[in-house]
């Protein structure tokens, strides 16, 4: 499956932009970890874009990702794709073993809570967002309520990364996309990037 035929599956089933976006931010994220540390950034890539395409028709844990899973089934996607896309929810019951289950773990919520802190910066950008700035919203509950800190916490221990470490992480790979996710803001692309 290349990624043309990966964005048509999300096409077909998520409409919601800020869902496509959250899967273009996991997909960047994990092409960044495939590259850092030597794995198939296309096989890593497509699996961040594809985790969450059944979210909308299955929003609920009886459902997602799980009834999705048949759909990937169906259209012959990689079982080992498939497995890692249902190691990211718990509740599923299938344990996270390898590097890539991991890896999808860990860069699934934060890219959330670090979208949600670059979009209330007064230069709404990706670009000028740093680990700092992160950290000043973690412990604020209310902020990006719905990045669940536990889980990115777990997550990190599971990936053997420190948080603030894998936080500018997510935000070099988001800035690496910036114009696809609307994150540019009022600010141009840094130049060293």
């Amino acid at each position: 499956m290349n990624r043309e035929e990966a964005l048509e599956i999300v096409k077909t089933y998520v409409k919601n932009e800020n869902l496509i976006h959250h899967m273009f931010c996991v997909e960047a994220a994990m092409r960044f970890y495939a590259k850092k540390l030597n794995q198939d950034e296309e096989d890593w890539g497509l699996v961040g874009l594809l985790h969450d395409f059944d979210w909308e028709i299955h929003p609920t844990m009886e459902e997602h990702p799980i009834v999705g899973a048949e759909i990937l089934r169906s259209k012959n996607v990689p079982e080992h794709w498939i497995r890692a896309i249902l190691s990211h929810s718990d509740y599923t019951g299938v344990k996270r073993e390898s590097l890539m289950e991991k890896a999808l773990y860990a860069c699934d919520e934060i890219t959330g809570l670090v979208t949600a802190v670059a979009l209330v910066r007064p230069s709404k950008s990706i670009y000028d967002l740093t680990p700092k700035s992160v950290k000043k919203k973690w412990n604020n509950k209310n902020f990006a309520a719905g990045a669940n800190r536990e889980e990115i916490l777990q997550a990190v221990e599971e990936f053997n990364i420190d948080l603030w470490e894998h936080t500018q992480n997510i935000i070099l790979a988001m800035r690496s996309i910036a114009p696809l996710i609307n994150l540019e803001g009022n600010l141009s692309a840094p130049e060293n990037e």
